[in-house]
């Protein structure tokens, strides 16, 4: 009998009464004591069940904020103890709460709803808040929460994906960072914001925030040491110092904890207070007002100077950092017990009584009302149907829609545009062109008629990148379109995630591929599952450009000569595109740029280093590597769907797939094989991920015989999941492959000793041929 799924099995009733033992009590006990003691007169301007009353005016309209203040962290508190008890019946999924943080609650109170925000993990109270700030119903944010809780596919944000903060009405973008890493996004937000108010009107393009707004950015006291962190506040003040505007602020919640490992007290302020371009504010989070008046001095800093602030809010952990986190074992009792003097919760509840906001039995009727709201919202969610089948959890993952991708690939601006940016000399009309030359004059035309595009990277202005490959295009587009950044691979790639997300069509380079490696994790933990863990309702259009690959005759040594590119191929939903000839590589990063704009489609292009300015194939002066520019209406026939291939020749005795460096290689073997009347064809694979299983397949049965050669190396290479997906298809021919050793490559002429050489190519066609 088969089993069933979470999806189809009718969920139980959580009977549990929230206000009672069991799970997560530890949360609220020492709240109760606070109930019971609370004593004040009454105060007329609160309703008889205390929901917010009119504010007062005059010296009443601070204190009328803790109003709302109190009902996101009850709200947050009971979650939170909700949480617990659908863990222990099987109901729920996720237990690190916001227990000790609600503080936060007062920093989107001290911001907008459109301000965009990119949210903690224990972002409890300021979610809540910022829902009724919005102008929701109090139990809507609620079940949202519940939802998220319960793993239910109608959650308004992941679907059931995973347990985050986000809302696309709510201007709060989803994180799954534990460490920070979402902090250079954060910053490219606030980045794209800032240049969009210096533009001239003539040249912004829409973006998805207002003009004025501010980016929040929230992150715990140990996340603080980690590289990716000290890096996005190091490129923030690196910014702001030279009078770039980075509305930034960003907010640490300092618990005093990472996990078990305690802060060092006073780390936070000796590494981020006196910091030249970061403003640095504090709060001790024991006075609810002082709070909120100290999270909106820090906003308004942020909006009206437009430049990063650091909020430091002291916070507390109750309950652990998550619900199967037994804290006794590592941390004393008194050391717990003093924590829990400090929760913000209770500091809010005496306040709204001191303040005549509301009488003490209209604070208790209040704690009773907003947790039966929970318990309603709990049992709700519950009932939601969750994720039933693979297609449905990755629907969202990668969108594609060639149709479209196609239509938008060969668009062209007007000529009088294509001149302005290319010069008097349009590149159709320039004769043959090398690689670096085809790929230079694609990224000015798709930036003609694209007016979001924008390229930024080390050295990508002025200097015009490395190799060349930019040159003249800062002159030619602008520098607020191409723009020479800092030297930090994630601050790269978080300017251009975060511009992305805000409606950009940003094209970082990496210098090299061997540099990528350093952050990586932007791609992998931030782009590549933004619209997995948002159903779409956020994405970040993206196209990476890579040098890379070896073959630069033992220049440069490892990190000028990567040929790892498993770390690329394994991120699901990632497209990893490699042109190697002139006469493809148009085609193929218009094609990306078009299914970034398009699908919002994450793309790494690969592009081989030793090809950028080689000319000749076979013999010297052939010209066998270069490529006329084809005009805009010859572009629909060049156009190249993701995970097509292309193949030279139509030989019916090998069929030889490589790509990159390999295709030249493999290209000159035929040639030779071919004055010997052997008939060969080249298959150029072009897309690494997704590969072109089917064009291979195709061409392999053309000939019966099958030589994959392989530049990168034979453990974890691209051979690897080409091979195995072809005898998946039932390629049933003679097979064999070449690759590279599991080896870096060294310095000098030991480079030949470790990579795939012409010879061997060779050597195994005939091999393969006998």
């Amino acid at each position: 009998m088969a089993i069933p799924s979470s999806a189809e099995r009718a969920p139980r009733r959580l009977e549990v009464d929230l206000d009672g033992p069991g799970p997560g009590e530890e949360l609220v006990a020492h709240l109760r004591p606070v109930l019971d003691d609370l004593t004040a007169p009454p105060h007329p301007s609160a309703d008889a069940d205390g929901w917010p009353a009119e504010n007062g005016a005059g010296e009443r309209a601070d204190a009328a904020q803790l109003l709302p203040l109190l009902d996101a962290q009850l709200a947050s508190r009971w979650l939170d103890v909700a949480a617990r008890r659908m863990r222990a019946a099987d109901e729920g999924f996720y237990t690190i709460g916001s227990a000790g943080h609600e503080a936060n609650a007062a920093v989107a109170l001290a911001t907008r709803p459109t301000d965009p925000a990119l949210l903690h993990y224990r972002s409890g109270g300021f979610y809540l808040a910022r829902s009724r700030q919005a102008g929701r119903a109090p139990r809507t944010g609620i079940l949202d929460v519940a939802l998220g809780l319960a793993a239910a596919r109608d959650e308004p944000i992941a679907g059931g994906r995973h347990k985050v903060f986000g809302h696309p009405d709510l201007a709060v973008i989803p994180q799954t960072s534990t460490i920070a890493s979402h902090l250079p996004r954060a910053l490219g937000v606030a980045w794209a914001i800032g240049r969009q108010q210096r533009l001239p009107a003539r040249l912004r393009t829409p973006l998805r925030w207002p003009d004025d707004a501010l980016v929040v950015a929230s992150f715990g006291d140990a996340s603080a040491n980690h590289s990716t962190a000290t890096g996005a506040v190091n490129a923030a003040c690196w910014s702001a110092r030279q009078g770039v505007a980075v509305p930034l602020l960003l907010v640490c919640e300092d618990n005093g904890l990472g996990i078990s490992v305690p802060t060092p007290p006073g780390w936070i302020a000796a590494m981020f207070a006196g910091r030249s371009g970061l403003e640095y504010r504090r709060d001790e989070g024991r006075d609810p007002l002082a709070t909120l008046a100290t999270a909106r001095a820090a906003a308004d800093y942020a909006r009206e100077h437009r430049m990063p602030v650091l909020l430091h809010l002291a916070c507390v952990r109750i309950g652990g950092h998550a619900g199967s986190d037994l804290e006794t074992a590592y941390r004393q009792p008194a050391d717990i017990a003093s924590e829990l003097e400090r929760d913000p919760l209770a500091a809010t509840l005496r306040a709204v009584v001191a303040h005549g906001l509301l009488t003490p039995e209209q604070v208790r009727r209040r704690w009773a009302l907003v947790r039966d709201e929970v318990v309603i919202a709990i049992r709700e969610a519950i009932r939601h149907p969750r994720l039933g089948s693979a297609e449905e959890v990755m629907a969202p993952l990668a969108p594609r829609t060639p149709a479209a991708v196609a239509e938008c690939a060969v668009r062209s601006a007007p000529e009088g545009e294509r001149r302005r940016v290319h010069g008097a000399q349009l590149p159709e009309d320039e004769g043959r062109l090398t690689l670096a030359q085809s790929i230079n004059r694609t990224l000015a035309d798709v930036a003609a008629v694209e007016p979001g595009l924008l390229l930024l990277g080390e050295d990508v202005g002025r200097k015009g990148g490395v190799y060349g490959v930019t040159r003249g295009l800062q002159r030619r587009l602008g520098a607020s379109r191409v723009v020479d950044t800092l030297l930090d691979e994630q601050t790269v790639l978080g300017l251009a995630l975060g511009s992305g997300i805000s409606g950009l069509l940003p094209v970082p380079e990496i210098q090299y591929l061997a540099y990528l490696h350093n952050a990586e994790d932007q791609l992998r933990g931030e782009a590549a599952t933004l619209q997995f863990f948002s159903g779409g309702a956020y994405r970040n259009p993206l196209v990476v450009r890579v040098p890379g690959l070896a073959y630069q005759k033992g220049f440069g040594g490892h990190f000028h000569n990567d040929n790892g590119l498993a770390v690329l191929r394994d991120i699901p939903g990632l497209v990893v595109a490699c042109p190697a000839h002139p006469r493809d590589a148009p085609a193929v990063l218009r094609t990306c740029l078009a299914a970034a704009a398009v699908d919002g489609s994450v793309c790494v292009v690969v592009e081989p280093i030793a090809l950028y300015h080689e000319r000749d194939l076979a013999t010297a002066g052939d010209g066998g590597w270069t490529a006329p520019y084809a005009a805009p209406d010859h572009w629909s026939a060049q156009h190249v769907p993701v995970g097509a291939a292309r193949t030279w020749g139509d030989g019916p005795d090998l069929t030889i797939v490589a790509f990159g460096n390999g295709l030249r290689m493999a290209l000159r073997v035929g040639i030779r094989l071919r004055d010997e009347g052997i008939g060969v064809r080249v298959v150029d694979l072009r897309w690494l991920a997704p590969l072109p299983i089917d064009d291979v397949l195709r061409e392999a049965r053309a000939t019966g015989r099958l030589l994959v050669v392989d530049e990168t190396r034979a453990t974890g290479g691209v051979s690897e999941g080409l091979v195995t997906g072809l005898l998946e298809a039932g390629f049933d021919g003679r097979l064999a492959r070449i690759a590279g050793d599991d080896s870096f490559v060294p310095l000098g002429r030991a480079a030949a000793l470790v990579l795939v050489s012409e010879q061997d190519v060779e050597d195994a066609a005939r091999l393969l041929l006998s």
